[in-house]
């Protein structure tokens, strides 16, 4: 005898939905406000011939472009599941992350090697228009930051999080041009502005590296931050009648939506849909975690070894 249970809580699904309008609208100022300097750069270089503003462009583009990845993976998420795809398509959110992890890592490389050819031969730099160009980067970049923290989830959403690290890495590299530029005007240190982007770089490095980490423990479906496998399995197999719990698995399917299933063997004479409500309520007050699928087994129920 088998019962299959998915049980929903609907507060949570209107938390989790509230969140991810959060995260949209958040992303969507961001996008606006980083468009727009790159909008603004670029014909700002064209204007003054300048190579700074012109580079610096370049750099808005790549991150224009992630936070637009982000939105869209967003907007892709929230599509209806289907026949074909029965989870959804939530694992969008993972991929863009995944990529933008990706692409901070090509970007920090860029900005190192070309660090490395400035170390080797250090170029003038007219740092009185980079700092100008870095201060308006740098006011920039912390609104979209402050409005992807204020509307959006960047600590719990992998997706919001790759973006949010473009936009820091941006503010972070203005940051290091105003500094080089105040070091180069006071003293004509034009090494300072590769030794500062090395600096910028491995920060950036840094942070990608969670991200992709995260990101592919996901697409591995590995079992949630903060959830311990052995520790569920423990407290489900406390519960009366329970003789024993396997073919355990606990998984994410995005950011904020985890599920789990097993199987679970109970003495005969005892009643499955009480051991079950115990279960399914077990594992959601523990771990939060609201999609479960739970096979109840009696001893007169056989099937084949499993291999994961």
């Amino acid at each position: 005898m088998s019962h299959d249970h998915h049980h929903h809580h609907h507060g949570h699904h209107h938390h989790f939905d509230t969140q991810r309008e959060g995260n949209k609208k958040g992303l969507l100022i961001a996008l606006i406000i980083t468009a727009g300097i790159m909008v603004l750069e670029f014909v700002g270089g064209l204007f003054t011939n300048s190579l700074a503003l012109l580079s610096d462009s370049g750099h808005m583009l790549s991150d224009t472009s992630s936070l637009a990845l982000s939105l869209v993976a967003i907007w892709f998420a929230n599509r209806a599941a289907s026949a074909k795809k029965t989870y959804g398509y939530y694992r969008f959110e993972i991929l863009a992350a995944l990529f933008n992890g990706v692409a901070l890592f090509v970007i920090a490389g860029f900005i190192i090697y070309e660090a490395y050819q400035r170390v080797l031969e250090p170029q003038s730099v007219a740092s009185g228009s980079m700092m100008l160009i870095a201060t308006v980067g740098l006011l920039a970049n912390l609104i979209s930051a402050w409005s992807l923290m204020r509307q959006g989830d960047v600590k719990g959403n992998v997706n919001l999080r790759s973006a949010y690290l473009h936009v820091l890495g941006d503010a972070l590299g203005s940051i290091g041009a105003i500094v080089a530029g105040l070091l180069m005007m006071l003293f004509g240190w034009y090494i300072a502005d590769p030794i500062i982007s090395v600096v910028v770089s491995v920060l950036i490095l840094k942070s990608a590296w969670g991200v992709l980490a995260h990101s592919v423990h996901i697409l591995m479906e590995g079992s949630p931050e903060g959830v311990d496998h052995s520790e569920i399995k423990n407290l489900l197999e406390n519960i009366e009648g329970v003789k024993d719990v396997h073919d355990l698995h606990i998984w994410t399917i995005t950011s904020g939506l985890d599920s789990l299933s097993c199987h679970m063997r109970v003495e005969d004479e005892k009643d499955c849909q009480q051991i079950l409500q115990k279960a399914i309520d077990l594992v959601h007050d523990h771990c939060g975690i609201e999609h479960t699928t739970i096979q109840i087994e009696k001893s007169a129920l056989q099937h084949r070894t499993l291999k994961v």
